[in-house]
């Protein structure tokens, strides 16, 4: 079987990553279109190693006949296009923060609640979660399973890709206008993000969070389990591609720290490097191009009970968004959930 496959905002950084892991991963397409809006119409987009896309205009484009629609194009787009798709009976796999909280959609990250991807059919619109939520329920999960969490406390270390192509963009013209003592004001960060790091990811809300922050609480609780406490603290880094986060966890049942490292080992999507030697860790620029969760630095927190502490690094812009999102399309396929197959 093989599938006509759209991918909205296929101009983007993460709609290009999208269609990279398509190829990478050799999903089953019969036909794939890349979509974007009006102004990008005719540009072009690689496809695997000798593919080229024309981008067609989403406005105007017709989901009716195709199976998946892979969406990364903003929320706003996404809020208009994807219930479009989904009534024509194109599944649509959402990679923005639209209809996350949404009770009919399922929130999925296939390593930690693969079950949760059935429940899709009531809008055709599956949510891929927030990328700093993504790579954290990874490592939580067999943690979960294993000793049941109780609060967790995350601090994020998010790199400018977050911010899409424009946030890498000004991370460069800074870097450069500081070496000649220029000056370029920021227009996509609140502040100088060359040589600096900023508490402020999204919008404030009321209670003083921002809305990465909420994000990360609200997400990891409908994703694992509503009784859990989360605070987050979200900062944006000089970093090209990767988000880091130090995760503090405290749990209901004793933890042993030998355990803990086996059930990590063994956990689907984790990689575990943790020498207790000088540099034996993993850095947002080893985790580029990768498709684990990589965890380091484990051990005891001994201000709570039952704690445990670690260190997260993965590619924001792969496990973070495109990978996740093919993973929940190839989950369709493996379950055989797609109500039409073309090809």
């Amino acid at each position: 079987m093989s599938f006509r496959v759209a991918v909205v905002g296929a101009t983007g950084a993460v709609g290009r990553e999208i269609l990279k892991t398509l190829a990478e991963r050799n999903f089953p397409v019969s036909e794939v279109a890349a979509l974007a809006s009006g102004r990008s119409a005719g540009s072009q987009v690689s496809f695997g190693e000798d593919k080229i896309l024309t981008v067609k205009n989403l406005e105007t484009f017709d989901f009716t006949g195709w199976d998946i629609g892979l969406f990364s194009p903003g929320a706003s787009i996404s809020a208009i296009h994807a219930p479009r798709a989904g009534a024509a009976g194109c599944v649509v796999i959402d990679n923005t923060s639209e209809f996350r909280m949404d009770p009919d959609v399922p929130l999925v990250v296939p390593e930690v609640n693969p079950e949760a991807i059935t429940q899709f059919r009531k809008r055709n619109i599956i949510a891929n979660p927030n990328c700093s939520t993504i790579q954290m329920v990874v490592a939580l999960k067999p943690l979960h399973d294993k000793f049941k969490i109780k609060r967790v406390v995350v601090s994020t270390y998010q790199s400018v890709s977050g911010a899409g192509k424009e946030g890498m963009d000004e991370l460069l013209a800074n870097t450069k206008v500081h070496y000649v003592h220029d000056k370029n004001p920021p227009q996509i960060f609140q502040k100088d993000i060359a040589f600096n790091v900023i508490p402020q990811i999204d919008v404030f809300m009321d209670d003083g969070a921002t809305k990465e922050e909420w994000k990360m609480v609200v997400e990891t609780q409908k994703i694992l389990d509503p009784a859990i406490q989360v605070i987050a603290t979200c900062v944006r880094v000089p970093v090209f591609i990767g988000h880091s986060e130090a995760v503090y966890v405290e749990f209901e049942n004793p933890v042993n720290m030998n355990e803990a490292r086996a059930v990590l080992r063994a956990a689907p999507g984790v990689e575990v490097h943790d020498q207790r030697v000088d540099g034996g860790y993993i850095t947002p620029i080893e985790c580029k191009g990768e498709d684990a969760v990589f965890v380091s630095r484990i051990r005891k927190d001994p201000t709570v009970p039952h704690g445990l502490a670690f260190w997260c690094v993965s590619d924001n812009l792969r496990k973070g968004a495109a990978l996740n999102a093919v993973q929940i399309a190839e989950a369709l396929v493996a379950q055989k959930l797609l109500a039409r197959q073309a090809g």
